[in-house]
C-alpha cells in the first residue's frame, strides 16, 4: 500500500508535508508519494480577510481526502477553521515546535530599533493589530505571497535573491512579521532580527503545530470510539501525535470557536502544558491597536475536554472585559 499525502505546493507546505511523510513511512513502513494540491487561496489575490481567512488553503485539501485523492493531509493547523470537517479527522497533532512570530528587519534592528514611520509588512490582521500596539508610529501594510517573497521584500536579509523578483515589490519594507516554525522549516532562520517573546505578540491559535488529517474511517480508533480504524495507517498516525501538543491546540482553538472568530481574526492565545497544569492566555486586540483585551487562566483538567473547557473559560472572560466591542466577534 502507497499512501498518498495531500499537500499545496508551496516551499514550506512541501517541506513540512515531506518532513511527516518520511516519520509516517519510517514508523509505518509503508511508501508514500505526496499528491500536490491546488487551493483557492493559491489562486486568488488579495488580502486573506477578504477571501474569507486562512481556511482558504485548507478547503481543496479537504475535498481532495473525501474523493479518495490523497489519503492524507497535511495543514498548518493554525490553516484550519475550528468547525468540524463531516467524514473527516484531525489524526495526529506532531510535537509544536516554535510558537513564537518573528521580526525581519534590515540592518538586524529590533522593533525598538525601527525608526518612526518604518514599513512593516505582513499579512496577519493579528499580528498588524498587535505590532501598531507596540509600536503605533510605524506603518504595517498588508503583504501576500510565500515565504521567500515577502523576505525578498527586506533588503540586505540572507538568502535573499540579488535581482528583483516581483517588479516594485523588493526591498520596499524595512522589516517582515513571520512565524518563527516556518522560517525553521525552510532554513531561514538566518534571516530573523528578533524573536517576539508573547507578552509582546501572542501567536496564532495552533502556531508552531501541525495537523494531519484523514478520513474519519482510517483514523485511529479513540478511546470509547467504536469509529476509526486499528490498521498499519492508523498505527503510524497515532505513533506521531503528541498528547501535550494536542492538549494546548485544542485549549487555544476552543477560544477561537468561542469567539466565533475566524483564522484571521486579530485574535492570538498560546497554551502549554507545565507539570499538572494547562496554561493559556489569549488577547484580542483592535485592528489599528489601540486597545488590547488579555486574560489567562489555568487548568489541571488534562483531557480534551478540559482543554476546550479552558478555552471557552478564557474566551468568556474576554467578552467579559469588552473583547467583543473592539473586534468583530460574537458576544452572545
Amino acid at each position: 500500500m502507497t499512501v498518498r499525502i495531500g499537500t499545496r505546493a508551496s516551499k514550506l507546505a512541501l517541506t513540512q508535508t515531506q518532513q511527516t511523510a518520511d516519520k509516517l513511512a519510517a514508523v509505518g513502513g509503508f511508501p508514500v508519494e505526496l499528491v500536490h494540491i491546488r487551493t483557492e487561496g493559491d489562486v486568488k489575490t488579495g488580502s486573506l480577510s477578504q477571501m474569507g481567512g486562512t481556511g482558504v488553503f485548507v478547503a481543496a485539501l479537504r475535498d481532495a481526502l473525501l474523493a479518495n485523492s490523497c489519503d492524507v493531509a497535511v495543514h498548518s493547523l493554525k490553516d484550519l477553521p475550528t468547525g468540524a470537517a463531516v467524514g473527516l479527522t484531525i489524526a495526529a497533532t506532531p510535537q509544536r515546535v516554535d510558537v513564537r512570530d518573528v521580526l525581519c528587519a534590515r540592518d538586524g534592528m529590533t522593533l525598538a530599533q525601527l525608526p518612526g514611520g518604518a514599513k512593516v509588512g505582513t499579512g496577519s490582521p493579528r499580528r498588524a493589530a498587535q505590532l501598531r500596539a507596540a509600536r503605533p508610529d510605524i506603518e504595517v501594510l498588508d503583504i501576500r505571497g510565500n515565504v521567500d517573497t515577502r523576505l525578498g521584500r527586506v533588503p540586505g536579509l540572507p538568502g535573499n535573491p540579488t535581482d528583483e523578483v516581483v517588479p516594485g515589490k523588493t526591498c520596499d519594507l524595512d522589516a517582515v512579521v513571520l512565524a518563527a516554525a516556518g522560517l525553521e522549516r525552510i532554513d531561514r532562520l538566518d534571516s530573523v532580527s528578533e524573536f517576539f517573546e508573547t507578552d509582546v505578540m501572542l501567536p496564532a491559535p495552533g502556531q508552531g503545530a501541525l495537523a494531519i488529517e484523514c478520513r474519519t474511517d482510517d483514523a485511529p480508533r479513540q478511546a470509547g470510539n467504536t469509529e476509526g480504524s486499528n490498521g498499519v495507517l492508523a498505527q503510524a498516525l497515532e505513533a506521531l501525535n503528541d498528547d501535550d501538543t494536542r492538549l494546548a491546540v485544542t485549549a487555544e482553538r476552543a477560544v477561537l470557536a468561542r469567539l466565533e472568530a475566524g483564522c484571521a481574526a486579530p485574535v492570538g492565545a498560546y497554551a502549554f502544558r507545565k507539570g499538572s497544569m494547562l496554561h493559556l492566555e489569549a488577547v484580542v486586540c483592535a485592528v489599528d491597536g489601540t486597545k488590547t483585551v488579555r486574560e489567562k487562566k489555568a487548568t489541571d483538567g488534562l483531557t480534551e475536554v478540559g482543554a476546550t473547557l479552558l478555552g471557552i473559560e478564557v474566551a468568556e472572560l474576554l467578552l467579559a472585559a469588552g473583547a467583543a466591542e473592539i473586534a468583530d466577534l460574537a458576544a452572545s
